[in-house]
């Protein structure tokens, strides 16, 4: 059996927080990811290279309205550029034909040069490599005297004094046994919703930033879609592109079909040169086990976080931090770095 002071388990953004600022203390900590990168939710579209080239994953920061952000982007030393929004949009479901029509920016939106995937980058570089253990699920966490034993997929153990629960709170309550958790705890994790989690998000590549050649902001607003929002991606470097969400429920995405009907309101909104990408990529987080479950597939936003996922549970042993359970900005960048900050306070607090 390996052994650990801490134990996280979940190495998305607010795992990684909680386990760089415990391992800047000297900690023991163990950081176990069930796929096959951290990040979780951040991910990148990467060239040949592993340059980043777009967002699969959420994009937007608001430093002046998030300090904690502000705080990491800072300390991270990460570059930011405002969301590219000059130009008109392009509206369409709202009369017989798409029509052009300003948009207003949202205030302090930006971009982190390289994506918030450089952020993920930047802290788990502060980790040492026998820190992260990829590829790992936990199944079962059980009580044994003073310390919390995790046993994964395989049957391999680890027996930690803390435990951080930092993967989405749906996922945890269905996949992961906790014998001892209050009755209360486990309702409350089924009830949160993972926000975004039913999402997909299409990138879309392009030679050059046509768009703002007739004066368009790359936006568009639909009401009959496939991509309910499209904004422009391009990168602060140059590689020109659009995203967009799209509006389809999870069961109508087939891929080819989905494709398909892209390309072709993208040339209703923009024009016959937005049809020929030199790539589309489609990410359904709805496809991903350790992302969604199925009452994820309603979109609905977490609401405020109940007290009980606040406290820790099994002696004070077990701590919750998912961007969800954060007061701040429940769901976004700035929830998940709050809710991997309070829960390394709590351990650090009581350790």
């Amino acid at each position: 059996m390996q052994s650990s002071d801490i134990a996280i388990i979940g190495a998305g953004l607010a795992g990684l927080t909680c386990a760089r600022l415990l391992h800047e203390q000297g900690a023991n900590v163990t950081l176990i990811e069930a796929a096959a990168q951290i990040g979780g939710r951040i991910q990148a579209l990467r060239d040949e290279t592993g340059k980043p080239l777009a967002d699969l994953g959420p994009t937007w920061v608001w430093p002046p309205h998030q300090p904690v952000v502000a705080n990491w982007l800072g300390r991270l030393a990460l570059a930011t550029f405002v969301q590219a929004n000059d130009g008109d949009a392009v509206i369409e479901g709202y009369h017989p034909a798409p029509m052009r029509a300003p948009l207003p920016g949202q205030d302090g939106m930006l971009r982190i040069a390289g994506g918030p995937a450089a952020m993920v980058q930047a802290m788990g570089a502060g980790l040492p490599d026998a820190v992260v253990q990829l590829n790992r699920r936990i199944t079962r966490i059980d009580v044994s005297g003073d310390r919390l034993i995790l046993t994964d997929h395989a049957g391999r153990q680890t027996g930690a004094s803390h435990v951080v629960l930092a993967t989405p709170l749906r996922v945890a309550a269905t996949t992961i046994t906790i014998p001892d958790a209050p009755a209360a705890l486990i309702t409350a994790m089924r009830a949160t919703p993972t926000w975004m989690a039913g999402q997909a998000k299409a990138v879309m590549l392009y030679d050059r930033p046509f768009w703002r050649e007739q004066d368009l902001s790359g936006r568009i607003a639909s009401r009959i879609g496939p991509l309910a929002e499209v904004h422009d991606h391009s990168s602060i470097d140059g590689q020109a592109a659009l995203f967009g969400f799209v509006g389809w429920p999870p069961e109508a995405r087939d891929p080819a079909r989905l494709e398909a009907a892209i390309r072709a309101q993208l040339i209703r909104c923009l024009g016959p040169d937005a049809g020929h990408p030199r790539r589309i990529m489609i990410q359904d987080w709805a496809r991903n086990p350790l992302i969604c479950t199925e009452a994820d597939h309603d979109g609905a936003h977490p609401g405020h976080p109940p007290a009980i996922l606040h406290q820790p549970h099994l002696d004070g042993r077990l701590h919750i931090a998912v961007s969800e359970t954060s007061s701040l900005s429940p769901g976004l960048i700035e929830g998940a770095l709050d809710a991997g900050q309070n829960a390394a306070q709590a351990i650090l607090t009581r350790h």
